[in-house]
């Protein structure tokens, strides 16, 4: 290691304490964070025609139309969580965040063009970078935290798409690419360590569409599906 290395190194290391020092005194803090999403889709069940890639009407074993149910489910989708965040302020602060997450869900197509209903279920899986703004309170080691959270949608598996290409004309338009939502819950500061337990839900849909066919049953025309989700991540400060 020659003398200029060992001047920037222990320029480096100076601005890092005087940084940290900083951050200590205005309460200010940044860090790294990852974890866990549990997720579950929201769309209620609905009851339509099932058409062919020509546009036509499925035809069961009686000769009638197909009257497909879609149905949700409550089954959780186990995805990962992780990025960075930044915090002002000491009792009372401000959090902003930005994420990489994967999230998911899953629902029933119940299908009735056999003389036995027969049930297919779709796994949901799509990456978002998340950006949630919190407002929170910090009384010893415990905060509690709440705001609003922007995603935006960067991959998917397609499988919602494959699934709802027999039930509308409208895929194009079908998926959101940025819903709004909220994220709630309580944390816990040890050191420069830290745990976070959230509640996340959102006002807008992930997807929604009107299907093709005439509903029957509880007369809905239009799927729309929305997100919640249970988070945990653990965070280090790195001043």
């Amino acid at each position: 290691m020659n003398i200029l290395t060992k001047v920037a190194c222990m320029c480096l290391l100076c601005l890092t304490a005087i940084t940290s020092a900083q951050a200590q005194k205005k309460g200010f803090a940044f860090g790294i964070k990852g974890g866990v999403n549990l997720s579950r889709l929201t769309m209620g069940d609905v009851f339509t025609t099932r058409y062919d890639a020509a546009g036509n009407p499925y035809l069961g074993y009686d000769g009638k139309e197909v009257k497909d149910n879609l149905k949700q489910s409550f089954d959780t989708r186990t995805g990962a969580v992780g990025g960075i965040y930044a915090r002002f302020g000491r009792t009372f602060f401000i959090q902003p965040e930005v994420l990489v997450s994967t999230k998911g869900g899953s629902f029933e197509i119940i299908k009735n063009d056999l003389e036995s209903p027969v049930s297919e279920t779709v796994n949901i899986k799509y990456s978002n970078i998340d950006v949630p703004l919190l407002i929170g309170f910090k009384g010893g080691p415990l905060r509690i935290l709440a705001g609003p959270v922007t995603s935006f949608r960067i991959g998917d598996n397609q499988r919602l798409r494959d699934a709802f290409e027999h039930y509308t004309s409208d895929l194009n338009n079908a998926m959101s690419e940025a819903t709004f939502g909220y994220q709630l819950g309580a944390g816990l500061d040890i050191g420069s360590f830290s745990l976070d337990v959230r509640r996340e839900g959102s006002f807008t849909n992930l997807a929604s569409f009107q299907v093709n066919g005439q509903t029957i049953g509880n007369g809905n025309d239009t799927v729309k599906q929305k997100i919640k989700s249970w988070q945990v991540t653990l965070g280090l400060k790195l001043f």
